[in-house]
């Protein structure tokens, strides 16, 4: 006589599979991005490609576990990007030294620099909004928007 397997059932929670980052992990996040802007100002990097350069700090993605930062960063006016992430990326000892006293998390997270290309982007669909074409097909929609009501 063949035994009835057990299966387990699992209620359902009613609840999606959560697709962004957590509450912690932005707070972690945010909290990283001030704590890196205030070093930034305060310490002169002894990079040469960091040298009299202003870095805005757009962004911090913070790892589920919260030990690995991603930080996405503009140099002021936009030139030379590459250089100054490249920069930023060899000092990164040097600011998860620093971003160990300044914060107070379990473990200081480690930290990657990339190019922040949201304000490209924002540019390039600024630019398509001046085409002709594109700005007639806005000013139709939005006339025939207004004749309706």
């Amino acid at each position: 006589m063949p035994s009835k397997s057990r299966r387990s059932t699992v209620k359902p929670t009613g609840r999606a599979a959560p697709t962004g980052p957590s509450q912690r992990q932005l707070r972690a996040g945010e909290l990283v991005r001030h704590a890196l802007v205030d070093i930034l100002r305060a310490e002169d990097l002894a990079d040469p490609d960091l040298a009299g350069v202003s870095v805005t700090v757009t962004e911090v993605r913070m790892s589920p576990d919260l030990r690995h930062a991603t930080c996405f960063v503009e140099p002021l006016g936009g030139t030379h990007a590459a250089q100054v992430v490249a920069g930023l990326n060899r000092s990164h000892k040097f600011l998860r030294g620093r971003l160990g006293h300044a914060i107070d998390l379990k473990f200081t997270p480690e930290l990657k620099f990339m190019h922040d290309e949201s304000f490209d982007e924002v540019a390039r669909i600024g630019r398509l909004f001046d085409y002709p074409k594109v700005r007639q097909d806005l000013g139709s929609d939005g006339e025939a928007k207004e004749n309706e009501d």
